[in-house]
């Protein structure tokens, strides 16, 4: 049977930049959420108070968010607005049941911009350089004009009392039921609507920092992986690290499948946050090993089965390649014919994220590839 005829067009089905649009892949990413009990209470707090918690670790940042986009000018704007006693946006945060920390949901552009005026530096360090942050874009007239915290707390006590006492008014988020804390996955897909919409993956890399999450892109960066993935660049919008989550959460969660998928990958992702280091060896060396066979023995770009990569048969395979006892010599032969088998085809296209489809092309891959 000839790998060539892998390539045939599945009806229903649509490429967007390297990845086969299914449509029942897409319906489940934008699948209703369930009904949650959450605490939402306001806080008053001062604005030395937040940079107080900021600088002992009680407000965390998320990776994605941790990119400052303000000018100094649109933050010289908001500091003036707290020197003259005008109302800012609210920000948001949501903690957790097992930590008291406050994660950053929205607002973080405000947030980065009162830490920096209190520190007296604008943005980050650069070639081991930072630019002193002083008030830029007011009018000349204005007391505050081209003045520093420093400055102002130097040669005006009432104005520096004035910025440390402002209070941002500040919404904490709490999730009572279910004890699972997957609604802040929904709360920061609503919440971060600026610019362009993040992706599920790009959100979980929001709020699912630790070792697991560096696990992910360590993976992502294997040559072998981007050979199978199809692309040497990574996906900017994260959709093969979801592919490598998605492989471990049926490896090692299958059992707990429900849908919609993206909750299942959310919840695993956030169970998994902090792996010890035994555990993040053994997943790496699993999924290594996995890459190392199907680059080896399959056509380039395996599951680009019309045009664009199909994240079922790209599940299917690679766990059932994991849970292989042995892998065949003729794994290529085995796998041109598993392309050929209609079952599998069927539960590799349609409603995909079923929990019986899932289980179904697992099984149909194991027994062929594998049996």
């Amino acid at each position: 049977m000839e790998i060539a005829s892998m390539n045939r067009t599945l009806q229903g089905s649509g490429v967007d930049e390297g990845i086969e649009r299914i449509p029942s892949e897409t319906a489940d990413a934008e699948s209703s959420p369930p009904l949650y009990e959450i605490a939402t209470y306001p806080a008053d707090f001062t604005l030395e108070v937040l940079y107080d918690k900021w600088k002992s670790g009680g407000i965390d940042m998320p990776r994605f968010q941790r990119l400052f986009v303000w000018t100094q000018v649109q933050a010289s704007k908001l500091i003036e607005s707290f020197l003259l006693g005008l109302p800012v946006p609210s920000v948001f945060f949501y903690t957790e049941r097992e930590k008291e920390s406050l994660l950053v949901v929205d607002g973080q552009q405000r947030l980065r911009s009162i830490f920096y005026f209190f520190e007296g530096y604008f943005g980050e360090e650069s070639d081991g350089e930072r630019t002193i942050f002083r008030l830029r874009g007011l009018n000349e007239k204005s007391r505050w004009y081209e003045k520093s915290f420093k400055d102002i707390c130097r040669t005006d006590h009432p104005s520096s009392n004035r910025f440390r006492n402002a209070v941002l008014r500040s919404f904490v988020v709490r999730q009572l039921d279910p004890k699972d804390d997957t609604s802040i996955f929904h709360i920061f897909e609503r919440l971060n609507t600026g610019g362009t919409l993040l992706t599920p993956q790009e959100i979980r890399n929001c709020i699912c920092g630790g070792a697991f999450n560096d696990l992910l892109h360590e993976l992502n960066r294997d040559a072998r992986w981007r050979g199978i993935f199809g692309k040497k660049a990574l996906d900017r919008r994260m959709r093969d690290v979801e592919l490598i989550l998605r492989f471990f959460a049926l490896v090692r969660n299958r059992n707990a499948y429900k849908k919609p998928m993206k909750d299942f990958l959310t919840t695993f992702m956030r169970s998994n946050r902090k792996l010890p280091i035994p555990q993040i060896q053994e997943d790496r060396d699993l999924f290594l090993r996995v890459v190392d066979a199907v680059a080896t023995e399959l056509p380039a770009k395996p599951f680009h089965i019309r045009a664009g990569l199909n994240a079922a048969v790209c599940d299917a395979v690679l766990v059932a390649v994991a849970e292989a006892k042995r892998i065949p010599k003729n794994l290529g032969k085995r796998f041109a014919d598993l392309i050929e088998d209609e079952d599998f085809l069927d539960a590799a296209t349609s409603a995909t994220t079923d929990v019986d489809s899932v289980k179904k092309r697992i099984a149909e891959a194991k027994q062929v590839l594998c049996g």
